[in-house]
């Protein structure tokens, strides 16, 4: 994702990051987990989980965006909201993967659209967006956003509702 230039001048904290849902990147520190911006006056550091939670919040501000993970991710989340005291924040990373450098970033979503909606437009809508978005919170220069649309979600046909049968 990242060019080898950048990850080879990756300042970490060595500790684990909390789900964003994707493989961490290591390097000779061990695993990666936070940004470290660093001024005259001091160091911000920033984990990839929150970066992970911008750009999943971010992707999910776009009409024709259903919901976002895999098959799987998804049937987790729905399991999580059903947890007392969960909220939509506490799923805002599903679906997201991360990797964090000292002044970059690159973003891989996994997204379900609406049937009838344009894939492509959607898709660049979402792409504008989480790079304005991790920007303009961050400071951290977005090169890349991947996006693999999983499924697409036809009206109607929820798990939760009974199939009627052709025939009595």
């Amino acid at each position: 994702m990242m060019t080898s230039s950048s990850s080879a001048a990756v300042e970490r904290d060595g500790t684990e990051g909390a789900g964003s849902g994707g493989a961490r990147p290591t390097g000779p520190g061990g695993p990666r987990s936070h940004a470290a911006l660093t001024t005259e006056h001091g160091q911000t550091r920033i984990a990839d989980a929150v970066v992970g939670k911008i750009a999943g919040l971010a992707a999910r501000e776009i009409p024709g965006v259903y919901s976002m993970g895999t098959g799987f991710a998804r049937r987790m989340g729905q399991l999580r909201s059903l947890v007392p005291g969960s909220t939509e924040t506490d799923a805002a990373a599903q679906g997201v993967s991360v990797e964090v450098g000292e002044r970059e970033t690159a973003v891989d979503l996994d997204v379900v659209t609406w049937y009838g909606q344009s894939i492509v437009e959607v898709t660049e809508a979402v792409r504008s967006n989480v790079i304005e978005r991790v920007e303009g919170m961050t400071g951290l220069r977005v090169v890349e956003v991947n996006i693999n649309v999983d499924d697409i979600y036809v009206e109607g046909q929820d798990d939760n509702e009974p199939s009627q049968s052709r025939v009595q």
